[in-house]
């Protein structure tokens, strides 16, 4: 995108309400600390402007992304020529009885601690994982035994087929292993409904508390990271396999395997999106000479 035509959106978007910046680091909105630059870095306030924003960019022929923490995403080197829409604004939750509500770009985070205040239980996996509300639905993020898919109730999401908004029930969210319904059709998610179980909030806090120190104790949370690099193999552990080939430390420019938890690969220090992708690849390479199988990254590459 040329920058005198991104310049000409920018004003447009802003028209809309949203603000929108020419030539955004991405390095800056993700846990990978990695990426160049976007051509548009567009925020919409609320529900309507992210409508709002959607429609122009499908009517426009603008390719887009959309951006809730950025802790699953590797952006590119190069940037990303297009429009990343961020919905970090998006972040309202409410509690009604047992359920709770919460917008698309609410810390996952954060929503169990709302879900703790509360007395409600079900949502402490979720203490600690640093992405989204959106991108839990989106990828039925887990952790500990548990996973989204065991307390979400509904969603609403914006069809872009008709640009309609419409609500999807539990059924139709079609859950899977780090897999759901918003990763095959053209929706996008705009809010949850969770439904949890009264409980201790003393028991509750402390089983949190007690989950976040097996990450601190466990996983490089010191370092740029995206998480969890690859799928867990059917019947295997991924980072078990990965540590059993002398994979663990690896490294390829500023990007290693952990030494502290081989299945997250780490930013040692200016690290580049191409570092990343060749360590994934020698990682699959050695699991597939040692293990006869493939592995799956995790990581949406972004370019």
């Amino acid at each position: 995108m040329k920058f005198k035509e991104a310049e000409k959106y920018a004003a447009d978007l802003k028209a809309l309400g949203a603000d929108c910046i020419c030539g955004e680091k991405l390095s800056s909105h993700t846990t990978f600390r990695i990426g160049g630059d976007a051509s548009l870095f567009v925020s919409p306030a609320d529900e309507d402007q992210l409508i709002g924003v959607i429609s122009y960019l499908e009517k426009n022929g603008i390719r887009y992304f959309l951006l809730g923490k950025g802790s699953n995403v590797l952006f590119d080197d190069a940037g990303y020529d297009g429009a990343v829409v961020s919905t970090s604004k998006l972040d309202k939750i409410s509690v009604c009885g047992n359920e709770i509500t919460a917008q698309c770009g609410a810390s996952f985070t954060y929503l169990a601690s709302v879900a703790a205040e509360n007395s409600l239980s079900g949502l402490e996996f979720a203490y600690g994982i640093p992405g989204s509300v959106g991108g839990a639905v989106f990828m039925n993020a887990g952790a500990y035994g548990s996973e989204t898919a065991a307390v979400l109730k509904s969603s609403r999401y914006l069809d872009i087929s008709d640009c309609t908004v419409k609500t999807l029930p539990l059924e139709e969210h079609l859950f899977g292993y780090r897999d759901s319904v918003f990763r095959h059709r053209r929706f996008i998610h705009l809010s949850s409904v969770f439904a949890l179980q009264a409980g201790d909030k003393a028991q509750i806090r402390a089983y949190m508390n007690e989950l976040m120190q097996r990450r601190r104790d466990k996983q490089p949370l010191e370092y740029p990271s995206a998480g969890s690099v690859f799928k867990r193999y059917p019947g295997r552990y991924t980072a078990q396999m990965i540590d059993e080939a002398g994979l663990r430390g690896l490294s390829v420019g500023g990007a290693q395997v952990s030494e502290k938890h081989a299945g997250f690969i780490v930013n040692k220090g200016n690290a580049t999106s191409s570092d990343v992708i060749a360590l994934v690849g020698k990682v699959r390479e050695a699991i597939r000479d040692k293990y006869g199988i493939e592995i799956e990254c995790e990581i949406i590459h972004a370019k």
